[in-house]
Parts: C-alpha cells; sequence; structure tokens
C-alpha cells in the first residue's frame, strides 16, 4: 500500500502514469479507506486466525487478496476524466485482457455512479455499473482515490477460490457473494503470470519504469491505521 501511495504522489508531481502488478505474501484482507472496519469485522477472530490485514488508501468494501491480481493505476486525472471516466477507461482495458484468456468479459450495465452500497459484505457481493463481469458476475473488484492532480484506482482481479474469508471474520455476515474467478470461468487453472502478460499486452502504452520509487515508513503499517474506524 506503500508503494502504491508513493506512486500516486509521484504522478501528482510529475504527470507520470504508472501500471503496477502483484500479489499478497502471505494472504490479506484489506479494508476500504473509510469502511467502519471496527464495526463490521471481528478483530479477535482475526488475531486469532492469524489473517494479516491492512486498510488500503482507496475505498471499497473488504477484500481477502489470495487467488488473485491485484492492479494499481497511479495517472493524472488529465489524462483519464472523471471518476466514471476512469473506470470505465481502465476497467475496458481489463476487459480486453481477460477476453484474450477465452472469458466472455464485459462491463456490467449502466448504473448510478461508481458506489458501493454503506452495508457490509465483501466488496465483490454484488457488480456496479462499469464493473468487470462474466456471465453478470463479478471478476474484478475496483475503487479509487483522488490526490492533487492524480488519482490511484486499485482493483482484484480474481483467479481462484473465493471471498468466504470475509464473511468468515465479519459480526453480520452478508449473502452469498455474487462473484466469480477466472478459474471457475474457463474450467481451468489460471495463472497469476498469464494473467500479468495478457494485462500488460492490452496497456498499448510505453511501458512503466521498472524501477521503484523510494518508500518511507508508511501509516500502512500501523495499527492504529488499520483500526482507526
Amino acid at each position: 500500500m506503500a508503494l502504491d501511495w508513493r506512486l500516486l504522489e509521484e504522478s501528482d508531481r510529475s504527470g507520470a502514469a504508472f501500471l503496477r502488478l502483484y500479489r499478497w505474501d502471505p494472504p490479506c484482507l484489506s479494508f476500504g479507506r473509510n469502511e467502519p472496519a471496527l464495526a463490521r469485522y471481528d478483530r479477535a477472530a482475526i488475531e486469532r486466525l492469524g489473517l494479516d490485514v491492512v486498510r488500503r488508501p482507496t475505498g471499497g468494501r473488504a477484500v481477502w487478496h489470495e487467488h488473485e491480481v491485484t492492479y494499481a493505476v497511479a495517472a493524472p486525472v488529465a489524462a483519464f476524466g472523471s471518476l466514471r471516466e476512469s473506470y470505465r477507461a481502465i476497467h475496458e482495458r481489463l476487459v480486453a485482457a481477460i477476453r484474450t484468456l477465452g472469458a466472455e468479459a464485459s462491463l456490467a450495465s449502466a448504473r448510478p455512479p461508481v458506489r458501493l452500497s454503506a452495508g457490509p459484505g465483501p466488496c465483490f457481493a454484488v457488480p456496479v455499473g462499469g464493473e468487470v463481469v462474466v456471465k453478470g458476475k463479478k471478476v474484478v473488484g475496483s475503487a479509487q482515490v483522488r490526490h492533487g492532480s492524480a488519482f490511484l484506482q486499485h482493483g482484484s482481479i480474481l483467479l481462484d477460490g473465493s471471498q468466504d474469508a470475509v464473511n468468515a471474520v465479519s459480526h453480520q455476515p452478508s449473502a452469498p457473494s455474487q462473484a466469480t474467478s477466472l478459474s471457475a470461468v474457463l474450467g481451468r487453472s489460471v495463472t497469476f503470470a498469464e494473467v500479468v502478460a495478457a494485462v500488460v499486452r492490452s496497456w498499448n502504452d510505453e511501458p512503466c519504469p521498472s524501477d521503484r520509487p523510494t518508500v518511507r515508513p508508511s501509516v500502512f503499517s500501523d495499527p492504529s491505521w488499520t483500526w482507526r474506524r
């Protein structure tokens, strides 16, 4: 999270755009920036199960990061436009990438602005307008934050497994999520490497620099940030 925030700061400073693709080791539960985690999730159960947990700088609801590809786009607002325009532009590229793998990905039907309900449950509980779905089931969950003249959009592309871990530590478990995974859709194991390659191919811009910016000690490793509300 600290590196993604640093990319956002760099984009705001220099006008550069970045695409970062990564996975989590060990698996981790992430909360949305403004999510009331103390009210929604059982901290004692999370600690008893030994689950890693972090709070994202972006919004949305909880995500279980295990069998997935996490993407982060940090870019100038001027390059992508409004919140809705930027979501759509990024999701269209992800749809193109997923379709090259053989899945019939599309954007969810247009609804009011991309905004999750305030209720409990995982980010993948239900697709909203403009998100990436396969046969109506959500396969990518995304959230965004804006800082100065730039924005950071995070997203999780599900390779396999489920988001059941979120409900397992929720005070009030929600209904089963309307999500799927690429492995379930394609009937075969889909690897991190092939999804990363597909996303990179769909990103028809100049490649991002391989050098990472310097990352300072940050708030994201502080439990008082993670459990601030």
